[in-house]
């Protein structure tokens, strides 16, 4: 709703100050020498909220997008409610949120439209997957700005379209890959290496997921163990069994004592392990070219939809919240599916 009400100013001379009130959205003002530029205003900005496009509100006009992402990252990402990020997901966070901030951190919020960040993401020349994770952590910064600060009022990188993806990548190990690369891994001078490798496989975990295990949340008797720290920000129940429950048996056996880390740095044991080296010592070793670590978790997608599994099951052990993610699997062949359709076939159409 607009409203105009005429005033007359210190000198004598009239005022008119425009109001516009919408549900859910701060009331603007301003103030004119004219009524006509008054009207025009209030048409102007009901339009602009409507169609989602205003966001100027005080707060916009007092603080910059540097100021934003200082917050988002010093304020924000640490105590990581109601996600909690790891040490590394903050890492890459802050590296590409400094990104923005050399390239528009001067802008005020009030001054920034989605056209402005298109222009620059489609002027980036990394992969657009690359692109997209840029895209994404600012778009979540402005959110949480709007949500918790409310220094916007809606978030203009929302309207920042997102490249085009490739199809999901799906690298897998065949049987002979697998039992060469397990092999590799077991005479790799790294001892940790062939159990991590093992336990990736078994359970479907991530690497960072893995590498922050810490004894307290693993149940050897009952053969499972929990993750509090997800990409997703939920916990998550991992189910133990067969090779990878025998083990981290073995492996508690001779646990360090001076950290609860399941896997530590032998340099510091306050830290997890880094495997980089010698997981890529072993794949020279196996012979086995254009894989990297995060492909464990499909490899376990892979062989749990070729022994039977649904999408639904796959999306829960590797912690999916929804079947975006693991639709990259429905293309292969599935036992069941495969029986199932063949015993249709011969009920329908029988010998012919």
């Amino acid at each position: 709703m607009a409203t105009i009400t005429e005033r007359l100013a210190k000198d004598g001379t009239k005022r008119y100050k425009a109001e516009v009130r919408l549900k859910g959205y701060p009331a603007q003002t301003a103030s004119f020498k004219r009524k006509t530029d008054a009207n025009k205003w209030t048409q102007d900005v009901e339009s602009a909220i409507r169609q989602g496009r205003h966001f100027k509100t005080a707060e916009a006009k007092k603080h910059t997008i540097a100021e934003l992402i200082n917050r988002y990252c010093t304020e924000y990402l640490p105590r990581g409610k109601p996600k909690i990020y790891s040490a590394k997901e903050q890492k890459e966070r802050i590296s590409r949120l400094a990104w923005w901030s050399d390239k528009i951190g001067y802008c005020l919020l009030s001054d920034l439209e989605s056209l402005d960040i298109a222009s620059i993401a489609w002027a980036m020349t990394q992969k657009p997957a690359t692109v997209d994770k840029y895209i994404k952590n600012l778009q979540h910064a402005f959110t949480i700005a709007v949500i918790e600060w409310k220094w916007l009022t809606d978030n203009p990188i929302l309207k920042v379209p997102s490249p085009e993806l490739p199809s999901g990548r799906v690298r897998f190990l065949d049987d002979d890959e697998r039992a060469s690369l397990l092999k590799a891994c077991k005479e790799s001078p790294n001892s940790l290496l062939y159990p991590c490798v093992v336990l990736a496989i078994s359970t479907g975990m991530r690497q960072t997921e893995q590498m922050e295990l810490v004894w307290s949340d693993i149940n050897l008797k009952e053969g499972y163990l929990i993750l509090h720290k997800t990409k997703n920000g939920e916990r998550r129940h991992v189910t133990l069994s067969g090779a990878s429950l025998e083990i981290l048996k073995e492996h508690a056996k001779v646990r360090r004592l001076d950290t609860n880390l399941v896997f530590p740095s032998s340099r510091d044991p306050q830290k997890p392990i880094d495997l980089r080296k010698a997981f890529l010592n072993a794949m020279e070793a196996a012979q086995i070219t254009d894989f990297k670590w995060h492909d464990l978790r499909h490899c376990t997608a892979t062989y749990l939809i070729m022994n039977g599994a649904s999408l639904p099951e796959i999306a829960e052990v590797l912690g999916h919240k929804t079947m975006q993610m693991v639709k990259r699997y429905a293309h292969l062949p599935v036992p069941h599916v495969s029986k199932v359709v063949a015993s249709m076939n011969a009920k329908v159409f029988g010998g012919i």
